[in-house]
């Protein structure tokens, strides 16, 4: 800590110079109704200062040297507005923008044409007020565009093939499990970690405006978790324009959605905002007795309480209905993967459904202190609740290869989780070096109480390939107790305060990132006791402006995650340790229309539970001790945007060499880690016709390959790759004015494709299919 401090302390000295003679640039761009202009790009032509415009219209962009410039306002699909300036040192120049296009007009710009595959900034909830092109990290952004061309419905769906590397493994229908550089990413809502051991529900894409993949640590949003990184959901705020739009979506497997989202003002005075989101789903599925249906209610208010200061509350309901947790396993004893048709299913039709409520309640106060200051504390809480049970065979009967014993158990959870931030941005300068500072305070503390206690064998062993359903009764589970008195509790919490400091040099083209952080873990459960540990973690980036276009990039970080159980001894683990090196390439194509990011890492994960072999249990099994390894290293590549007029790309590839590095069994080492996928190539390209009789017309084409899958669970010394994957989807649309049409057909070759592994306990393949060629058509029309 000393040393770093001293690291600062002397670049301070070093660079404490005279003042360098700079001005600011603020202003609104309204459209030409009056309305603000969200989203729009406003530079300095011939530098690279430049920024986006908020919900409110508002830009600012500080620190221009005095002089007589252009400023111009863009945003693909319109005509640029250019006006003259004059910067004067040490003074904010207003400039104020009116397009010719109205809100409605500029709305459909950006549906029909819109440049919306690349995004620039990111959103106000992860902290950093630095572009993307100049952040020292691989953050990749996946906006509504995305999600509306490839029809995804929910985070178990398509959204990981936007991102290089990230991939989902097995999923229980209720929430998402994402992989990426070689273990489990993190997840957050809103710039706040939601995760708990299952749950909380996957997030409907009906409420989401953004997906922020932030790869590696970021010691500047969360310390604890694995050094893989995290994904980030934005969910639709207030813009102040008053407007609407409603989908229907039907599809095979009996689908049927529908979405509405209002934007508004409650007001005559414009202070009070609203922004509502309802959705309802039934679907089914092409396993036979498997659905999910959901509905979400996600209202938000926005008031402005005066032009620096404003405090938004936003309430989300979600629900989910669906069938036993685990139905859509396939299983096999010797037959190996693939054996038995997508539509096998261990359920019944009589089963009780599992249902899911996902509750919350954020609250965001929001305050300019001045030009350079603003200061954001949100808090949060969560109620998640599941009622349901889960399918999972005792094994074979012995000596058969087709009969297997199904079991059954409750399945049931509570989960609270309550979240407090209070971060604050600034900007100042010392001598010739501009310094973004980002400093804060976070707290989370979050119960967990889980059964599933009530296990039973389940009717009569089943012949696999030859299943008769409808003769076994449906189990009874005793809920007389609350779950509070039945279940494990979990308890674990953290508190952390955080300093990063961005020093930019020579006119901001190099920018060194210094940051630390402490967090202190509380945990809680009979499994490992109580106990309270707390690590310091830094955080260094360089990153250097190459051209306006053109950034390169390094970055050191470490993470540290809880080692969950007790030794032979019932002494609970040290947490696993990760220490991440990356280095990159970021650059902005074709006047910024469409980018590329290059990525180099290492990642080095310590203290890996491990089997130890010299202390067997009661049981026959063995204690777990630390002293593990894994070595993870990889190369990642994205690209996305607009390459020429009116094609639209997104493109990535991954390739992670994820190796077992230390174990306590030698015929470990070297295997492959769990849940990693060698290479993984995604495309996604969307092409819309801009004039002509067929103007409005579009085409897509999509495809996701993996080869080199390992399962998510698999033993310690056994490794069981997974055949390679490769899916293509496509689809037709049409736009004109205020309605819209989506086709779209996924798994177009009817791929038999799965994910799985062995149950070494039992002795059994288990595999989950995903549905053969099927279709969605979704209308939209907006008012």
């Amino acid at each position: 800590m000393q040393r770093l401090y001293a690291i600062i302390a002397l670049f301070l000295a070093a660079t404490s110079v005279a003042l360098a003679q700079t001005g600011n640039l603020k202003g609104i761009v309204n459209t030409a109704d009056g309305h603000p202009a969200v989203h729009v790009s406003v530079s300095v032509k011939g530098t690279r200062h430049g920024a986006v415009s908020n919900t409110e219209g508002s830009y600012q962009i500080d620190k221009i040297i005095p002089g007589a410039y252009t400023i111009r306002v863009t945003l693909v699909g319109l005509q640029p507005v250019e006006k003259e300036v004059v910067i004067t040192d040490g003074q904010t120049t207003n400039s104020d923008f009116i397009l010719d296009e109205s809100s409605q007009q500029l709305q459909e710009v950006v549906v029909t044409g819109g440049n919306s595959f690349k995004t620039d900034q990111t959103s106000p909830s992860l902290r950093l007020a630095t572009p993307i092109l100049e952040a020292p990290q691989n953050i990749q952004v996946i906006g509504r565009r995305v999600i509306a061309d490839q029809q995804i419905f929910d985070m178990l769906e398509g959204v990981t093939r936007n991102v290089s590397g990230a991939t989902k493994v097995e999923h229980w229908d209720n929430y998402a499990r994402i992989n990426m550089r070689g273990s489990q990413v993190g997840a957050f809502r809103n710039g706040m970690n939601v995760q708990m051991p299952w749950g909380p529900l996957a997030e409907d894409m009906s409420m989401v405006d953004r997906i922020e993949f932030v790869k590696g640590p970021a010691g500047f949003m969360l310390a604890n978790g694995n050094p893989s990184g995290f994904y980030n959901v934005v969910t639709k705020k207030p813009t102040g324009q008053t407007r609407g739009e409603v989908g229907f979506t039907l599809g095979s497997f009996d689908t049927y959605r529908t979405t509405l989202d209002l934007d508004g003002k409650l007001s005559k005075d414009g202070k009070l905002l609203y922004r509502l989101n309802l959705m309802g789903q039934l679907k089914g599925s092409h396993r036979d007795f498997d659905y999910n249906n959901r509905y979400s209610i996600v209202p938000v208010l926005k008031y402005l309480i005066d032009d620096k200061s404003s405090i938004t509350l936003e309430y989300t309901h979600q629900f989910s209905q669906m069938n036993a947790i685990g139905s859509n396993y396939v299983y096999s004893k010797t037959g190996g993967y693939g054996v038995l048709p997508r539509s096998f299913s261990t359920s019944e039709a009589n089963l009780a459904p599992t249902n899911n409520h996902d509750q919350s309640i954020l609250a965001i106060f929001e305050h300019q202190l001045n030009n350079n200051w603003r200061l954001t504390a949100q808090a949060s809480y969560f109620n998640y609740t599941q009622e349901g049970s889960s399918l999972w065979p005792s094994g074979f009967v012995t000596g058969r290869t087709d009969s297997l014993q199904r079991a059954i158990n409750n399945w049931d959870i509570l989960g609270l989780s309550k979240t407090g931030q209070i971060f604050l941005n600034g900007q100042v300068q010392t001598g010739a070096v501009n310094h973004r500072i980002l400093g804060g305070l976070d707290m989370s503390s979050k119960e967990y109480y889980h059964d599933w206690s009530q296990w039973k064998l389940y009717g009569a062993p089943i012949d696999i390939y030859n299943p008769v359903h409808g003769v076994t009764p449906a189990p009874v589970f005793d809920r007389s107790k609350d779950i509070r008195e039945r279940a494990v509790q979990y308890k674990n919490g953290y508190s952390a305060l955080y300093v990063q400091d961005e020093l930019g040099f020579w006119e901001n083209r190099l920018r060194l990132t210094l940051a630390a952080r402490y967090t202190e873990l509380k945990v809680s459960n009979p499994y490992d006791g109580s106990y309270s540990k707390g690590k310091f973690t830094p955080r260094a980036g360089l990153s250097v402006t190459i051209n306006p276009s053109t950034t390169a990039y390094a970055l050191y970080d470490q993470s540290f995650n809880e080692n969950f159980g007790t030794d032979w001894q019932g002494k609970s683990f040290d947490p696993q340790t990760g220490n991440n090196m990356e280095v990159g390439l970021k650059r902005g194509w074709l006047n910024d229309s469409w980018s590329s990011t290059l990525t180099f890492y290492k990642i080095t994960k310590d203290n890996i539970l491990v089997t130890d072999l010299e202390h067997p249990s009661s049981g026959g099994n063995f204690f777990s001790k630390q002293g593990g390894q894994h070595k993870i290293q990889g190369i990642e590549w994205d690209i996305r945007g607009q390459i020429v007029k009116n094609l639209d790309v997104m493109i990535n590839y991954a390739y992670t060499d994820a190796k077992i590095s230390k174990h306590s069994d030698e015929a470990a080492i070297g295997k492959q880690v769990e849940g990693s996928s060698k290479h993984v190539q995604n495309t996604w390209l969307s092409y819309t016709i801009g004039s002509g009789s067929a103007q409005g017309f579009g085409l897509s084409v999509g495809y996701q390959y993996q080869v080199g899958r390992s399962p998510w669970f698999v033993s310690e010394t056994a490794q069981d790759n997974l055949p390679d994957y490769f899916r293509l989807d496509g689809g037709v649309t049409y736009k004109k004015d205020k309605f819209a049409v989506n086709l779209l057909v996924n798994n177009i070759l009817n791929k038999y494709l799965y994910s799985g592994g062995i149950y070494t306990y039992s002795g059994f393949t288990y595999w989950q299919t995903e549905p053969g060629t099927n279709f969605r058509l979704s209308v939209g029309y907006k008012f």
